[in-house]
């Protein structure tokens, strides 16, 4: 091989050197002709978005963005790689350099207390010697100094809090956090972080109320599992795959055949269960004890949604997502074990064992535990069936007698429709018994099938899939947000932060394993229920939540009473927190086809809070409607509108859930509203409301703090008030 002498030198270079300046000119220029390569800045915007997301986008998703940016997949996987390796230098250079100053801090200390200690002399004892002795010795008083200090901090709270007004004489205390929505104890003030809303309430500290209220609870609490991962035999997952298997064929062969298996209701067209046929289509060994006292709730319907099937089959394979989808039926759930992560490693042939518990939105309906196998399976390109069946525990388990809910081959099947829409059809096929028996309030509720059937499933799957569609949305119309809102990352803010503070207002009336009610006498016949609970989650205040809610009957149809607290203009009629004072709607994010279907941000006129919001969402289908809010103050609102991460912002929520009573309403009952043809179908139909009343409170930001009577005196007259107003306001008859 030949190697040309360089020019212009007049020299000449050795084979190696030339292969060296050969390679360095190759690598100059790739260097070059990366250094001109730059992504545009929709490109990076896309891409920061989806990162924010997502920081670690599988091989789907990245496929997904190299159509859509029109950059290669390896260019799509090294932006993410360096965008998380930037984001890692900045954190850790964030913390080092926090580091570095508590390390300068308490150097300075160090050195300023060796000084003093070398200047001490004591009147009657001369000057200090300075040996290790004494140093160890003055080391330990300084720590028991700062224990003194912190709890004269504390004293100076509680003492602050009963007074009123803070005491000048004690030494300063560092501010505590007060949240949204906060009952100090023993005074009369309702109020967020600078006492936004005061009403009249009993003055004066009473005695500590016990109520057996705080004693076991905490806010994560969950049933022990009969197994616990790991734990299950090969045998055991040889019988529970044989379980879901068999599940999957009879759910395909009940979703497929009408007559005679399924007849349709004269009344109201829906499909029901013929029991009979059933049980000669699918005879079964007795392997449980039969109770006289339990019954069947059988249901099937289909509707279309905004979601292709496989992301629907995703969401549901993943028990946190599953909860969030369905935040106002699901009040827990959780995987106890993965027998198969699918095919793959996808959700083709997944099957997981799991707990959930269902409610309805009101503390006097008894929430529904279920033991369960769940099934995915794509039966064809486009076509998903995710089918759950209980497991029976052997007899011998402790936990086998507790379970008083059954369920048997149910589920959905997902086909993908046009225009990345999905039809799904939904069977939900239990065997129940009531921990207690339902207030005749709820009795026509639940025996029509309105509160756990397959209606309400679909009719909250589709709402949330509108909610999830509007969520995706990129483009930003100035016009739904009013303004206040100028980018899609600060609408998704805003977004999530109502998903957060619904998810939480479901949860605080829920009757679920953890939930411990005590019911208050006085207001009406089912009467309001407390809670008292130890928050420590990250999203809500810290310390002792004193949660209410009742449940009332309302003789007007439900979409009417939404319409109602939906109107602003009508709020001072309806919230004794503001003091009668208007409000005014500023940001306005539509999530759904129904106008009433919305996330709102209202401003309270008052003298004194004019740095204090409240967020509201509220939403309406077929199943009920739902009005939540929350008092926040503006510096939260800017984080979640800037398009920050609103986690941390705390809340503390109150509001209404609205469902029908199940009665069928003989006149039609729409008196002239308009309601979308998505939601008048049980909406219109049904004669009257049960409007579950809730409200949280925060009784101390000590959780080791006593609930006092005055806070549960001063809520239930809060309840009391609000639900006179409600009822003269709709001209209702006062008793119940």
């Amino acid at each position: 091989m030949e190697y040309a002498s360089s020019g212009g030198g007049g020299g000449s270079h050795s084979p190696r050197e030339h292969h060296r300046e050969d390679h360095e000119d190759g690598s100059d220029s790739q260097r070059r002709n990366k250094r001109y390569h730059r992504h545009t800045s929709n490109q990076i915007q896309r891409l920061e978005s989806v990162f924010k997301e997502c920081p670690h986008p599988d091989e789907k998703q990245r496929m997904q963005l190299s159509r859509e940016l029109g950059l290669a997949p390896r260019q799509i996987k090294f932006w993410f790689q360096n965008r998380r390796t930037q984001l890692k230098a900045q954190h850790e250079r964030q913390d080092n350099s926090t580091l570095r100053a508590e390390n300068d801090k308490i150097r300075c200390e160090n050195i300023a207390f060796r000084e003093a200690m070398k200047n001490c002399i004591c009147p009657n004892c001369g000057p200090t010697p300075l040996n290790e002795d004494s140093y160890f010795d003055d080391q330990k008083m300084r720590l028991e100094n700062l224990h003194l200090k912190e709890e004269l901090d504390r004293v100076s709270s509680i003492a602050a809090k009963y007074i009123g007004r803070p005491i000048s004489q004690l030494p300063s205390i560092p501010p505590f956090h007060i949240s949204p929505l906060d009952l100090s104890m023993g005074t009369s003030t309702f109020g967020t972080q600078q006492g936004l809303f005061n009403v009249g309430g009993c003055s004066g500290v009473g005695s500590s109320l016990d109520l057996d209220l705080l004693q076991g609870i905490s806010s994560n609490s969950m049933p022990n599992f009969p197994y616990q991962p790991g734990s299950l035999s090969e045998m055991d997952k040889s019988l529970m795959s044989t379980i879901a298997t068999n599940a999957l064929e009879e759910f395909l062969r009940i979703l497929h055949t009408n007559e005679p298996l399924w007849i349709k209701s004269t009344i109201d067209g829906k499909d029901f269960l013929n029991l009979e046929t059933y049980e000669r289509m699918f005879p079964k060994a007795i392997t449980r004890v039969k109770n006289p006292n339990v019954r069947v709730e059988a249901s099937r319907d289909s509707t279309v949604v905004i979601m292709n099937s496989s992301n629907l089959a995703e969401m549901f394979i993943d028990a946190n997502k599953w909860k969030e989808l369905f935040s106002t039926i699901v009040s827990s759930a959780r995987t106890v074990e993965v027998l198969s992560s699918g095919i793959m490693g996808g959700n083709n042939g997944s099957l997981q064992l799991m707990y959930e518990e269902l409610q309805v939105l009101s503390p006097h309906v008894s929430a529904r535990e279920f033991y369960f196998l769940r099934y995915s399976q794509q039966i064809e390109q486009g076509t998903w069936a995710i089918v759950d069946v209980s497991y029976d525990f052997p007899q011998d388990n402790q936990f086998s007698p507790q379970l008083r809910s059954h369920r048997f081959p149910s589920g959905c099947l997902i086909q993908d429709f046009t225009n990345g829409q999905s039809k799904v059809t939904w069977i939900e096929h239990v065997e129940v018994e009531d921990k207690t028996l339902p207030h005749r309030f709820f009795k026509n509720l639940i025996f029509n099938g309105l509160a756990f059937g397959a209606e309400r499933w679909l009719a909250t799957l589709q709402r949330m899939c509108e909610r999830n569609a509007c969520l995706m949305v990129t483009t930003n119309p100035t016009h739904d947000f009013g303004g206040a809102i100028t980018s899609p990352e600060g609408k998704r803010s805003m977004m999530k932060l109502a998903q957060r503070m619904v998810t939480n207002f479901c949860a605080s009336i829920s009757t679920s394993n953890g939930q411990r009610w005590t019911i208050l006498s006085g207001l009406d016949e089912v009467g309001v229920r407390v809670n008292v609970h130890k928050s420590t989650d990250p999203g809500q205040p810290n310390g002792v939540v004193l949660s209410a809610a009742t449940t009332i009957w309302l003789p007007i149809p439900p979409h009417i009473v939404f319409n109602f607290f939906k109107d602003e203009r009508k709020r001072p009629q309806w919230d004794v927190l503001s003091n009668g004072n208007p409000v005014q709607e500023v940001a306005h994010i539509a999530n759904g086809s129904h106008p009433g279907n919305c996330i709102s941000v209202l401003r309270a006129f008052s003298n004194t809070q004019n740095n204090m919001l409240i967020l509201q969402e509220s939403c309406i289908d077929s199943s009920g409607a739902l009005v939540v809010y929350c008092p926040i103050d503006l510096p939260s609102i800017n984080i979640a509108m800037n398009g920050e991460d609103p986690s941390y912002i705390p809340l503390l929520p109150s509001g209404f859930s609205i469902s029908p009573d199940g009665q069928q309403d003989q006149g039609g009952g729409e008196d002239g509203a308009s309601t979308s043809s998505s939601t008048s179908k049980n909406i219109g139909r049904c004669s009257g409301s049960l409007v579950t009343v809730a409200f949280q409170i925060l009784v101390s930001n000590l959780p080791s703090a006593k609930l006092n009577m005055d806070s549960v005196t001063t809520v239930n007259n809060l309840i009391s008030t609000t639900i006179h107003q409600i009822k003269a306001s709709l001209n209702c008859p006062t008793s119940s």
